[in-house]
């Protein structure tokens, strides 16, 4: 690994380090609840101290609120609310994908079944409502009623998204612009921490309107990003095909005729394998088409940049994570 391609994991760990407050209170929040039945709590654990470790929500809300000059520690409390919310929204989103292993583990659904993954993303729905509502009570009643109406928004068209992405599971219809509005949909959520964080900080509606577009600019280069990496996995291309929406490159690939029958062949004759992986990856990382959709994700890095200098501080640690963002995506393999 060169000096250049560590820049992600230099912003896995200033992520981490922003946000680990945070998920550890989510974390001992939702592990003190006791259900009455032990798979339940088994599943919980497992989620809580294996699989969620969701510090980029509670990250950004910091770093928003450390950018309007407050401290940035104000925003725990919320910030692991956020972050329990976030993972019900996950589990769920598990169960409509099908996906039984996520990142390299098991996910809840893939561990547990259906039905217990199901509840114990209803729990964290519950408990994360609860959360946040003890957390605003701390606050003034204009900045608490501006966070409850940001949040409800963004879950509402998360959840919008999800409904939309589902009638595209298993079809390979779905133009790459209709997926990137999906994509940036789903964007709401960070979208809506980033302004939170500015709120909680006493920022004006310009530091406000700014880091919101910042947050929401950000989640959908890490997701275009993410999209980037499941074309080198085997297994997650198979899921892909079956229960979800193809990743978005191969989406920019299929707009030449003759590179999406290719792909579409090799996705339909017989059993997909690692030599057929390797095919549909090659087409795609040499393809102009994908070279456009890393231009468009160059372009919104610099739109996000742009916003900046309405902020006060952490331009320089708001800049350096849009940076990273496209580190290793000028290969044509995993060297992500």
């Amino acid at each position: 690994m060169t000096i250049k391609q560590k820049l992600i994991e230099k912003v896995k760990n200033l992520l981490k380090e922003k946000g680990q407050k945070a998920l550890e209170i989510a974390k001992q929040s939702v592990l003190q609840e006791k259900s009455g039945y032990e798979p339940i709590n088994e599943a919980l654990r497992y989620f809580m101290e294996e699989i969620w470790l969701d510090v980029p929500h509670p990250a950004l809300l910091s770093l928003a609120c450390e950018a309007v000059g407050e401290n940035p520690d104000t925003t725990a409390s919320i910030g692991a609310a956020i972050t329990v919310l976030a993972g019900a929204a996950d589990i769920h989103d598990d169960i409509i994908d099908q996906s039984l292993i996520k990142d390299g583990k098991e996910t809840v659904f893939g561990k547990f079944g259906k039905d217990v993954a199901l509840l114990v993303g209803d729990a964290l729905l519950f408990k994360g409502l609860m959360m946040l509502h003890e957390a605003c009570e701390k606050l003034r009643m204009n900045q608490r009623e501006e966070i409850l109406r940001l949040l409800t928004q963004a879950f509402f068209k998360i959840s919008g998204a999800e409904a939309k992405e589902t009638g595209f599971k298993g079809k390979f219809d779905l133009s790459a612009e209709e997926y990137l509005e999906i994509i940036e949909d789903k964007a709401a959520v960070a979208e809506a921490t980033a302004k939170i964080g500015a709120i909680i900080g006493g920022g004006t509606r310009d530091e406000i309107e700014a880091l919101g577009y910042y947050g929401k600019t950000l989640s959908v280069l890490m997701t275009i990003r993410d999209e980037f990496i499941d074309i080198f996995e085997l297994n997650e291309i198979k899921n892909r095909a079956e229960n979800e929406c193809l990743p978005l490159p191969i989406l920019f690939t299929f707009k030449d005729s003759r590179k999406r029958d290719k792909i579409v062949s090799l996705l339909k004759e017989g059993k997909l394998t690692e030599k057929k992986k390797n095919k549909i990856l090659d087409i795609v990382m040499t393809a102009v088409e994908t070279r456009e959709l890393k231009g468009k994700m160059l372009s919104l890095i610099k739109e996000a940049d742009q916003q900046l200098k309405h902020v006060k501080k952490c331009k320089g640690t708001l800049r350096f994570i849009l940076k990273s963002i496209l580190e290793g995506l000028d290969t044509s393999r995993a060297d992500f």
